[in-house]
């Protein structure tokens, strides 16, 4: 067990999720690798029963904004994307796709909550892969700006 690892569940909190690919690698380079991930998540999220407030799909790593599932942990629903994604775009040339771990940050209040979209929706502009969070279809910011529904569209719970 990871020493220093405190995960908090149960107490009806967002969770603020970051998952990197292994060694950072840009194995979500393409549209359609960020496509299918989105795909895949928006089949974990029906199937675990949580809620998505906000999401992004860059080519290194991915960001969620989730609350509790219904069926199983944060852990376990992360584990089957993760396992998911790396066996539908995996290949010989990676022994792994992602890292280990993910990084989880509880989120219980409204001002907490906007911060971390605001980081999840500028993130593809703050690693320069395009200037306006408008221009990156793999986020959750068209669905806040223009109520768009996209591949995998958020259902947030009211708050």
């Amino acid at each position: 067990m990871t020493q220093g690892l405190e995960r908090r569940y149960g107490q009806h909190h967002l969770h603020f999720i970051t998952c990197s690919c292994h060694d950072r690698l840009p194995l979500l380079r393409t549209a359609s690798a960020r496509d299918l991930f989105l795909k895949i998540l928006g089949e974990v999220r029906d199937r675990h029963q949580f809620a998505l407030v906000g999401h992004v799909v860059i080519p290194e790593h991915f960001h969620l904004l989730m609350g509790e599932p219904s069926i199983g942990t944060p852990s376990t629903a992360m584990q089957a994307l993760k396992q998911r994604v790396s066996k539908s775009l995996g290949s010989a040339a990676y022994r792994r796709f992602w890292q280990p771990r993910f990084y989880d940050f509880n989120v219980w209040s409204t001002k907490k909550r906007n911060e971390k979209l605001h980081c999840i929706h500028f993130n593809p502009v703050k690693r320069g892969l395009v200037e306006n969070p408008a221009l990156w279809p793999w986020s959750s910011f068209r669905f806040y700006r223009y109520g768009e529904a996209g591949l995998c569209t958020p259902n947030p719970p009211a708050w």
